[in-house]
């Protein structure tokens, strides 16, 4: 099993923390808020932990769980404490309307991400695909993308013990286009589907 930390304290933080420690995993929990931290570890239970903010992660597996606009930042703040680790950029850069990414280049937050992280550190995009509350009772697909083949073999275990399919979908260019599936899956949930219980996914057919 994975060792986990988890920046952040929202919602995705808490649904995936409590996956994570379903699965076997161990899970440390840090947040700007000490406070919110140690309840949400607290809440987790399963020997979840918290860490301080800024310092070394415990975790091999760092999974930034910000807001699109806090990620890059706090990769930045944490800087060399990240070095040799695995960095999971999991947010959609969604404009206010959620029609539209808030960037208009082509490029991703996981990509600004590998731009501040330490050079030793291996960033992977994954989970932005998949609504929280779906992540919390459903078994969605998980589409993964990065540069480091053995990065998102990791990442791909790691999502395999929440009992859910790790897809890879390429290099790390390709978090860009799953900032774009993001906003597929809103569209589909307004329009298509209807409702949000529901997530992208692969199919296969074997002739």
């Amino acid at each position: 099993m994975s060792s986990i930390s988890i920046i952040g304290t929202g919602n995705m933080a808490r649904t995936i923390g409590a996956r994570a420690i379903a699965g076997g995993n161990t899970v440390e929990v840090m947040g700007r808020d000490q406070s919110k931290a140690a309840d949400l570890a607290k809440a987790l239970g399963g020997g979840a932990t918290t860490g301080e903010w800024g310092a070394v992660p415990a975790g091999d597996i760092v999974i930034v769980a910000l807001l699109f606009d806090g990620v890059v930042p706090a990769v930045a703040r944490y800087g060399d404490a990240l070095a040799g680790k695995l960095i999971v950029d999991i947010s959609n850069p969604f404009n206010p309307t959620f029609d539209g990414l808030a960037h208009h280049e082509e490029t991703s937050i996981a990509h600004e991400v590998a731009k501040v992280a330490p050079a030793s550190a291996s960033v992977v995009k994954a989970f932005n695909t998949v609504f929280r509350h779906v992540l919390e009772k459903g078994r969605p697909d998980v589409f993964i993308a990065g540069d480091s083949a053995q990065a998102k073999a990791g990442v791909g275990a790691f999502v395999k013990s929440l009992g859910l399919r790790p897809l890879d979908v390429g290099d790390l260019k390709m978090a860009h286009w799953l900032e774009g599936a993001g906003l597929v899956t809103v569209g589909l949930a307004r329009h298509g589907v209807g409702h949000w219980d529901c997530a992208l996914g692969a199919t296969e057919f074997l002739g």
